[in-house]
């Protein structure tokens, strides 16, 4: 029986090997830019029914170890997305309605920032030091979250999100604080302006504002929010008709209100965009298996020429547990283990056994026909491969030891290549 054992120095040799061979973004994961102050942050309580969100969608971590999250790293889209302060806001159904409705193979992506009681120059730096000197301790709290500068780290987290995907629109509320500014439209045209610039967006990109209550403390805002669509082609309206279920202050939304608040931006994108929110047909692996994700570009995993190795996962971690799983069939969406884009699959002459999680290692078993060399990789949600190693294996069973520590929380599926035969199984990593 071969064991290869993935715990070893070798990792980093295999992670630059494998990083040269996925590193182009996936056509199919559609990222969103959001930002604005309260609304757009989010001041709804999370309920239950939130706290359960479909794999396919994935916020990028605008501030560094928040719920467990770090700086710059994907993770499944569970609210408060913008920052500690935040709670339930429109982005959070925004991006649910979006994986609900589109095809499959779409994977949705945001990123937020967002500063409650800003106005619009907090996203035009640089900021006179009268502006920060009106501003209380708690704003100043946030602000600092966001690295002291929220629109430079809303323009480095785009940079890194592009790497993965690719930025579709940009979804905002803010206007409030600036209600009686009859230039903020031109304002936000600039800041517009300068956000496509810098982050090397479409110079057609579309942009949707949201309008706050019509019967709120500030609805006054919506005068100036309903001119943006005349400084610029690209900008649209979201409507907040009937949305009037407020909280105590009377400026921001219900939950519910958010919940369909954020399905109305969804709606509006998918108005606007049409076709461009269909899949793009990517390169497949061998016709004997699906792939690990079924809009994965990455194609087929190339050989790392190494007897063994790996790479590190995507993040560093504390001890893990898993729940894994192989066979035949496809994880539906909704469900505790994943979503269409994650199948497994056995194929003839070469399987993966069950698997055992201990604090270090997720332990795979692997059967081969016949002698082979194999390549074994494992994938994220996103499709993109996190860990690799190629090794020849012997007939029979033979044993692969990954390590657990380096795979955050969430779905991953784990790929065995002989040849042209893949089998795949989908592991559920939870600490």
């Amino acid at each position: 029986m071969k064991k290869v054992n993935l715990l070893g120095p070798l990792f980093g040799f295999a992670l630059m090997a494998a990083a040269s061979v996925y590193a182009d973004p996936d056509p199919n994961f559609h990222i969103y830019l959001a930002f604005g102050q309260s609304n757009m942050e989010g001041q709804g309580t999370i309920e239950s029914q939130d706290k359960t969100v479909d794999p396919r969608f994935q916020m990028l971590s605008t501030i560094d170890n928040f719920n467990g999250r770090k700086l710059g790293t994907w993770n499944e889209a569970i609210p408060p997305l913008a920052n500690k302060h935040g709670g339930l806001g429109p982005t959070d159904y925004f991006g649910r309605t979006l994986v609900e409705k589109l095809d499959p193979q779409i994977k949705v992506g945001v990123v937020v920032v967002a500063v409650a009681g800003c106005s619009i120059v907090l996203f035009d730096p640089p900021v006179s030091q009268s502006y920060w000197s009106q501003q209380a301790g708690w704003f100043m709290d946030i602000v600092k979250d966001y690295g002291d500068d929220p629109y430079q780290r809303l323009v480095d987290m785009a940079k890194k999100a592009k790497e993965d995907g690719v930025i579709k629109g940009i979804i905002f509320h803010q206007g409030e604080t600036d209600e009686g500014d009859s230039d903020w439209p031109n304002k936000v045209k600039k800041v517009y302006d300068r956000l496509v610039k810098d982050v090397g967006l479409d110079e057609n990109i579309p942009f949707f504002a949201g309008e706050v209550p019509y019967q709120g403390s500030s609805k006054g805002t919506n005068n100036n929010i309903r001119k943006l669509p005349n400084v610029s082609k690209n900008f649209y309206l979201v409507s907040a008709e009937g949305l009037n279920d407020l909280d105590m202050m009377r400026i921001h939304f219900s939950s519910q209100g958010y919940r369909d608040f954020g399905k109305r931006y969804a709606e509006k994108v998918m108005e606007v965009l049409g076709d461009k929110l269909k899949p793009v047909a990517t390169s497949t692996p061998e016709s004997s298996s699906d792939g690990p994700a079924a809009s994965s570009s990455s194609g087929t995993p190339a050989s790392s020429g190494a007897e063994s190795s790996s790479s590190a996962g995507p993040a560093e971690g504390s001890s893990s547990s898993a729940v894994a799983s192989a066979g035949s069939s496809s994880v539906g969406p909704g469900s505790s283990g994943g979503s269409d884009a994650i199948r497994v699959v056995q194929a003839k002459g070469v399987s993966i056994g069950k698997m055992a999680v201990s604090q270090n290692a997720i332990v795979v078993p692997v059967n081969l026909a016949r002698a082979s060399r194999v390549n074994v990789s494992v994938y994220s949600v996103l499709g993109k491969q996190v860990m690799g190693m190629d090794a020849m294996f012997s007939a029979g069973e033979n044993t692969v030891n990954l390590e657990a520590s380096k795979l955050p929380v969430g779905n991953y599926v784990i790929s065995v290549q002989a040849g042209s035969t893949r089998s795949t199984a989908r592991i559920d990593i939870a600490r």
